[in-house]
């Protein structure tokens, strides 16, 4: 399963041309693009879909929803090296 997954933007970069960031996972940090996303700014919260922030949303909103997908144990694949969810650079 392939999901969008909360999480908080702790870097912002530019490299050849693409604005890509640092994103928290709970524990776990991931870069993602976040050309689709160019209002989000360091400690908004971002759905990450296949390593694309495809959306800001509130912080209320995305600590629900990840414990919702925690809940559900969903996370542990999708997060985990060489899951389908935002991959590691």
């Amino acid at each position: 399963m392939c999901l969008a997954i909360p999480g908080k933007v702790a870097l912002i970069d530019e490299k050849d041309g693409i604005r890509t960031g640092r994103v928290q996972f709970g524990g776990i940090s991931r870069q993602a693009c976040l050309d689709f996303v160019p209002e989000a700014q360091v400690g908004d919260y971002v759905m990450v879909h296949v390593g694309f922030a495809i959306s800001v949303v509130d912080k209320d909103e995305a600590e629900r929803t990840y414990a919702l997908l925690e809940s559900m144990g969903v996370l542990a694949d999708e997060l985990a090296p060489g899951g389908t969810a935002p991959a590691e650079s």
